[in-house]
C-alpha cells in the first residue's frame, strides 16, 4: 500500500504559493518579449510559451477528481506510451494539436489554469497519486512541482532571448527534486525510463544533499531506481544547488560547468559511477 511522505503535506502551501508566483512571472515575462524570437534552437517565445499552456492545461484536468480527459485529445494517444527519450514526440503531438500563438492569450491561458489547478487542488490530499506520463504516478503536490520546474526552465529560455532578468529562487527549485522527482520515483516511474539496451547490473547508490532539501538516497539495482534513506555505504555523495542541478538535468547547463561553479559537489567511495547512475536516471535535454 501507498504511503503519503509527510513532506507532501509539510509543503504543500509552500508549493501552492510557488506555483501561482511563477505563473505569474511567466506572464508577465511573456508580454514582454517580441513572440518571433527564438527562445531555443527549434521554438520561438510563442511556441515555447504553447508548450507551457499544453502543460497547465493538461495538469488542470489531471487533478480534477470527476477526471475527464485532456483539453488536447490527440495526447491521450501518447500519454501512457511516453518515456524520456520519446517526450519531444509528445510535445510535438501537443504544438501540432495547439494552434494559439498569441502571447496575451497565452499569457491568460497560464494564469487560468494555474488558477484552476489551485481551486481543484485545494481539498486534495497533496498525497494523493496522479496518472502521470508513461504509466507512472505522482503525487499531487509533484504535479505542481513539475509545471513550477517548467515555468522556470522555460522562463530562462525566454528571458535569454532578449537578455531579460530571470531569477529563481534556489528554495522553489529545489521542490521540483524533493517534491516530484523523489515522487514520481516512490510512486512509480511506469516506462519513463524504459529503453532498448541492456541494464548495468549491481548496485549504485547516490545521496543528494542540498540547503533547500532533506537528504535522500536514489539507488539503481539492476536498472531498477528506488528511493532509500541515505545510508553508510552509499557510493556517491552529490551536494548540489537546485538552480544549477534543474538546469543540468534538463541540458541548459553542462555538468562541466555545474562542477566548476562549484554548484553541483560530487565526493564518496566510488563517485566514478555517477555518469553511469545517471545515464539511466535521466531527463529530456
Amino acid at each position: 500500500m501507498l504511503v503519503s511522505s509527510p513532506v507532501y503535506t509539510d509543503k504543500w502551501s509552500t508549493v501552492r504559493r510557488a506555483l501561482a508566483a511563477a505563473g505569474e512571472r511567466f506572464a508577465e515575462l511573456l508580454l514582454s518579449v517580441p513572440p518571433q524570437a527564438m527562445a531555443t534552437a527549434d521554438w520561438t517565445v510563442a511556441d515555447t510559451a504553447a508548450h507551457v499552456v499544453s502543460i497547465s492545461g493538461s495538469y488542470a484536468s489531471m487533478l480534477r477528481t470527476s477526471g475527464g480527459g485532456l483539453p488536447i485529445p490527440a495526447l491521450e494517444d501518447v500519454l501512457k506510451e511516453t518515456t524520456v527519450d520519446t517526450v519531444a514526440h509528445f510535445n510535438e503531438v501537443a504544438l501540432a494539436n495547439f494552434d494559439e500563438r498569441d502571447p496575451r492569450t497565452l499569457a491568460e491561458r497560464v494564469r487560468g489554469d494555474i488558477a484552476e489547478m489551485l481551486r481543484v487542488s485545494e481539498d486534495l490530499d497533496p498525497g494523493h497519486p496522479i496518472d502521470w506520463l508513461g504509466g507512472s504516478r505522482v503525487p499531487a503536490a509533484g504535479v505542481l512541482a513539475h509545471l513550477i520546474n517548467e515555468l522556470q526552465i522555460h522562463g530562462r529560455d525566454i528571458a535569454r532571448a532578449t537578455d531579460a532578468r530571470w531569477r529563481v529562487s534556489p528554495a522553489d527549485a529545489a521542490l521540483f527534486f524533493e517534491i516530484f522527482l523523489l515522487g514520481v520515483t516512490s510512486y512509480g516511474y511506469g516506462r519513463l525510463l524504459d529503453w532498448d539496451r541492456p541494464e548495468r547490473k549491481g548496485r549504485i547508490a547516490v545521496e543528494f544533499r542540498s540547503s533547500h532539501t532533506a537528504p535522500a538516497a536514489m539507488v539503481l539495482t539492476d536498472g531498477l531506481v528506488t528511493v532509500e534513506k541515505p545510508a553508510e555505504n552509499v557510493d556517491v555523495k552529490l551536494f548540489f544547488d537546485p538552480v544549477t542541478l534543474n538546469l543540468m538535468l534538463f541540458g541548459r547547463v553542462s555538468s562541466l560547468r555545474a562542477a566548476l561553479s562549484g554548484r553541483v559537489v560530487v565526493w564518496g567511495r566510488r563517485p566514478w559511477l555517477l555518469p553511469a547512475f545517471m545515464k539511466k536516471v535521466r531527463l529530456p535535454s
